[in-house]
């Protein structure tokens, strides 16, 4: 078995100053995971994900946690790659399988990534939003931060991207305490992805609820990052750039300080503002 890499090497042509030339350069490794669920005798695949390879089973654990397949540390009794002798050797490390403390497997139809594919699969907003008031309360947490740390995160989560600095090809979510601490970051060529492997290690670690907390994640605040937030109960979510408007919507409905565009000395405040202060 051969356990894809972070990176891949690749010859490439480099155009610089009017002038071509053959390089070697490095991209951020993209493949496949798959992700089975195993209980009660029984395996289910779940979901298919395009990914970085690293962290597949804090990514695995994480999906789960966020789309409420699993609650707890406890619902998870053991995560291993494949060993399916009719699967093919390489492919092995691109499959996870997850076994869980229970008799049987649960009602996967709860999964919410089965309605909420794409934007244009036709479910409006109060419905999703809706859907997850079901699962999870506003977030009442006490923390504070002043703009000044929250300014500073940028280049600590830089610093601390080690696939970026050779590739420049991967997002990134970064965990802060209140005083801008690094507390975990991963990365990967998906953001959600990203995200997950970060909650994945939080509930592997036993560190869930994730209270007075900062994360701050490469790119844009969609719907599907402030749900995780929510679901792993992070007070304050910012971003590099843009929200989208049922991130905001979501974000002011269960109280989730949501900042975007959060570049030097300047960033926006969409919801929750009284946690940032001057």
């Amino acid at each position: 078995m051969t356990r894809p890499g972070l990176v891949t090497p690749a010859r490439i042509t480099r155009f610089e100053d009017g002038a071509a030339r053959e390089v070697d350069d490095e991209l951020a490794t993209e493949e496949p995971l798959e992700i089975r669920l195993r209980a009660g005798g029984e395996t289910r695949s779940v979901a298919v994900t395009m990914r970085t390879p690293g962290n597949d089973f804090e990514l695995a654990a994480g999906f789960l946690y966020s789309e409420g397949i699993v609650t707890s540390r406890d619902g998870v009794r053991a995560i291993s790659y494949c060993i399916d002798r009719e699967v093919d050797a390489e492919q092995r490390y691109n499959i996870v399988n997850v076994d869980l403390n229970a008799a049987a497997l649960p009602e996967l139809e709860r999964l919410e990534r089965h309605f909420t594919v794409n934007s244009s699969c036709g479910v409006c907003g109060k419905a999703t939003i809706d859907a997850l008031q079901t699962r999870a309360d506003p977030i009442a947490d006490d923390l504070r931060v002043t703009f000044a740390t929250i300014a500073a995160l940028s280049e600590r989560m830089r610093a601390a991207q080690r696939v970026f600095s050779s590739t420049g090809g991967l997002h990134a979510s970064a965990l802060f305490d209140a005083r801008g601490e690094l507390i975990v970051l991963r990365e990967d060529v998906g953001r959600h992805n990203a995200l997950d492997k970060l909650a994945g290690w939080a509930l592997m670690e036993n560190k869930l609820p994730l209270r007075e907390t900062i994360l701050f994640v490469s790119g844009r605040a969609s719907y599907e990052l402030v749900q995780k937030c929510i679901v792993a109960r992070i007070p304050v979510l910012c971003a590099v750039s843009a929200p989208s408007s049922l991130a905001v919507d979501l974000a002011r409905e269960f109280n989730v300080t949501l900042c975007g565009f959060v570049r030097g000395t300047r960033a926006n405040v969409y919801s929750a503002p009284e946690r940032v202060s001057e």
